[in-house]
C-alpha cells in the first residue's frame, strides 16, 4: 500500500504541475489537432500527462530500492525497458513527427529488452495446438513480442475520451496486483500497484475536465506496463491460467482487432487511418447526443465525460471473470468468447441505430451538469 500512496502522491503533484505550467509549453505539448475525426475536446490541452506517470513510477523505484522491498530488479528492469516505448511516444506528443509504425517498433524494442532483462516470456498459451509450438526456437520470442506491441498498441487505440484508457488500465492492474497476491508473487503485485497508484494520480486531472490528456507517451508506456504484468504474472506462476491476460486485456485488444478488420476488410482502408467509428465514438456521437444535444463548450465536455462510464463498464465485464476463475483456463476461454460475441453485438445495434433501452436510461440518468472550470 505504501507503494501504492508514493507513486499516486507524486503523480499526482507532477501531473498538477504540468497543468499550472500548460500557457509555457502549450505550443509544444498541447493537442491542437481538434479536426480530426478522433477529437471531440474544444479546446488546447497538454496531451503529456504520461510524464506524471512516469515519475510517480520511479519516486515508487526510488523507495522500493532504498527499503530494500521485494520487486526491485524487476521494477527497475521494466522501467527502464519501458522508457523506449515512453520516449517514442513522448517524442510524439511534442513533434507530432513519429509515425505509428516507429512507436510500434519501439515497444517491440522494450519487450525484446524486457525478455532479457526480466526474463518476461510467454511460453504458453492455453491455446490448443497452440503450446506445442513454444518447443520451436524463436517462438515464444516472437509471440512475446508481437503481443507486448499490440497492447501497448490497443490502450493508444482506446484512449479517446476523458478518463477512458487510465481507469481502464487501471482495473487491469488491480486485478493483476489481486491475483499477484493470491499466488504470493509479490513481486508482481509490488509493480502492479505501482503502476496503479501512478495512473490514479494522472486520473484525478483526466477526469472528468480534461484538464490534461495521456497522450502517446503514457498510452504506450500503460499498455507496455499491463502486458509485461501479466506475461510476468503466467510466466511465474503455473497455477494462473494463460488465457487470464488475455481476458484481462480483452476490451482494448478486441477494439484493435477489430477496428483493423473494418478499416482493412469492410472499408479497403489503411489499418493506421484515424477514423471515429470506434465503439467509444458511437456511444459518443448517437448515445450521448441523445442525452445532451447541445454544441457549447460546457455540454461537448459533459457528453465526453458521459461516454467512459460506458467502456469502464465494458472493460470490467471481462476483467471480473478473469478475477474470479484465474486459474482456469476452460471457463476464462468461455468467457472471452462470449465477450467478443457481445461486442459485437452492442456495437451492431448501435450502428444500427438500435441502441439498448437500459443504455438510453442510465445516459438520462449520467445527463448530471458538470462545471468547466
Amino acid at each position: 500500500m505504501l507503494l501504492l500512496i508514493c507513486s499516486f502522491l507524486t503523480a499526482f503533484v507532477t501531473t498538477l504541475l504540468v497543468v499550472r505550467s500548460s500557457a509555457s509549453h502549450a505550443h509544444l505539448s498541447g493537442d491542437t489537432d481538434k479536426d480530426q475525426p478522433q477529437k471531440f475536446h474544444g479546446r488546447v490541452v497538454p496531451r503529456i500527462g504520461g510524464i506524471g506517470i512516469l515519475v510517480g513510477v520511479l519516486a515508487a523505484c526510488l523507495l522500493v530500492v532504498t527499503r530494500s522491498m521485494p520487486g526491485g530488479p524487476m521494477l527497475l528492469g521494466l522501467v527502464a525497458c519501458g522508457l523506449i516505448a515512453f520516449t517514442a511516444g513522448l517524442i510524439e506528443d511534442f513533434t507530432k513527427k513519429v509515425s505509428p509504425r516507429q512507436r510500434l517498433l519501439a515497444t517491440v524494442a522494450a519487450a525484446a529488452m524486457a525478455f532479457w532483462l526480466v526474463d518476461a516470456v510467454i511460453d504458453l498459451t492455453g491455446i490448443p495446438g497452440m503450446d506445442g509450438l513454444a518447443l520451436v526456437a524463436g517462438i515464444p520470442f516472437a509471440l512475446t513480442l508481437l503481443t507486448v506491441a499490440g497492447v501497448s498498441n490497443s490502450v493508444n487505440i482506446i484512449d479517446g475520451f476523458n478518463g477512458l484508457a487510465s481507469m481502464c488500465v487501471a482495473i487491469m492492474l488491480a486485478a493483476v496486483a489481486y491475483v499477484a497476491f493470491q499466488v504470493n508473487d509479490i513481486a508482481v503485485m509490488n509493480c502492479a500497484l505501482v503502476g496503479l497508484g501512478a495512473v490514479l494520480g494522472f486520473f484525478v486531472w483526466n477526469y472528468p475536465l480534461g484538464l490534461i490528456f495521456l497522450g502517446d507517451g503514457g498510452a504506450y508506456f500503460l499498455g507496455f506496463w499491463v502486458a509485461e504484468l501479466g506475461i510476468l504474472l503466467v510466466h511465474r506462476n503455473a497455477e494462473v491460467s494463460p488465457v487470464f491476460p488475455l481476458l484481462l486485456c480483452a476490451y482494448p485488444i478486441f477494439e484493435t482487432l477489430f477496428t483493423m478488420y473494418r478499416r482493412r476488410i469492410i472499408r479497403g482502408r489503411p489499418v493506421g487511418l484515424p477514423d471515429a467509428t470506434h465503439l467509444h465514438s458511437l456511444i459518443y456521437r448517437r448515445l450521448m447526443r441523445w442525452a445532451v444535444g447541445k454544441q457549447d463548450a460546457a455540454n461537448l465536455l459533459r457528453r465526453n465525460s458521459m461516454t467512459s462510464p460506458y467502456l469502464w463498464v465494458l472493460c470490467s465485464l471481462s476483467v471480473l471473470p478473469a478475477v474470479l476463475w484465474w486459474g482456469d483456463g476452460a471457463v476464462l476461454s468461455a468467457i472471452l468468447i462470449m465477450f467478443c460475441l457481445s461486442y459485437l453485438a452492442l456495437y451492431r445495434a448501435i450502428v444500427h441505430f438500435r441502441t439498448p433501452r437500459f443504455l438510453l436510461r442510465k445516459a438520462d440518468h449520467w445527463a448530471a451538469p458538470i462545471q468547466e472550470h
